[in-house]
């Protein structure tokens, strides 16, 4: 089940949001590093992530599926923002250095086609980030976050799927460690949880953070693939008669 663009944005907005943004953001920074001039698309929303790591970008998009809708960003400034078909990029060949998704991979229709259609865009060396949640966590059990809809992931499973796309795995790190609770209580209590959940729980944690490389040395079997999708343009001028046929 996909989330809806208006449930994402009222999470982030929301207490419990914001404190799940700052622990996904560290994680994130654990593991990224800088590169000048890069080119960045953030795939799924990734808005609340994107206004961190863009600083040195030479230029960033935001990517948002068409099943989950769109909202324009930057704020104040010409919309970085596209609606897209994960499966068919509006992007030519190796064209990105770096790719961030969140909401994104648990939502897919087709994960393995998803990853191959990055795997197109990046870059030789290029780097695929992914924010997905982790099945063992209490996070993906409950259903008043965007982290408990869509697809769950074991490490295993995500490890394995990357391989087959062709990625090599690389570094990771966890995040959410404390409860998806809005008691304030225990929203006081996140920063001593996260710590403590690093060090004792990792297994356990909300959300699985991995990097990894696109792979060269083995090349994606090339084959005829049909589009499933069927585009209908909008407002297509239709003509309208002026006279009168008998």
């Amino acid at each position: 089940m996909s989330v809806d663009i208006v449930d994402l944005r009222e999470f982030y907005h929301s207490p419990l949001g914001h404190l799940a943004e700052q622990s996904i953001a560290m994680a994130l920074s654990s593991l990224w590093a800088r590169l000048p001039q890069e080119r960045l698309v953030g795939l799924g929303y990734v808005v609340p992530y994107l206004d961190r790591f863009r600083t040195d970008t030479e230029r960033t998009f935001a990517f948002m599926p068409a099943q989950q809708g769109a909202v324009n960003w930057p704020v104040g400034e010409l919309s970085s923002t596209a609606l897209v078909f994960d499966e068919e990029l509006p992007l030519p060949d190796s064209s990105i250095d770096r790719v961030l998704m969140v909401h994104s991979l648990e939502f897919a229709e087709n994960p393995s086609e998803t990853l191959k259609e990055l795997w197109r865009v990046l870059a030789p060396g290029g780097r695929l980030v992914i924010v997905v949640p982790n099945r063992r966590g209490v996070w993906a059990q409950m259903e008043h976050t965007p982290f408990g809809s869509g697809r769950p992931y074991s490490r295993g499973q995500l490890t394995a799927l990357l391989r087959e796309t062709n990625f090599t795995p690389g570094a990771s790190a966890e995040a959410l460690f404390f409860p998806p609770s809005k008691i304030r209580m225990v929203l006081k209590l996140r920063s001593a949880l996260e710590r403590m959940g690093r060090r004792f729980w990792p297994v356990f944690s909300g959300v699985l953070v991995i990097e990894a490389q696109k792979r060269l040395y083995q090349g994606l079997p090339v084959a005829a693939r049909a589009s499933r999708r069927v585009f209908v343009p909008v407002l297509a001028p239709q003509g309208v008669p002026t006279t009168r046929v008998r």
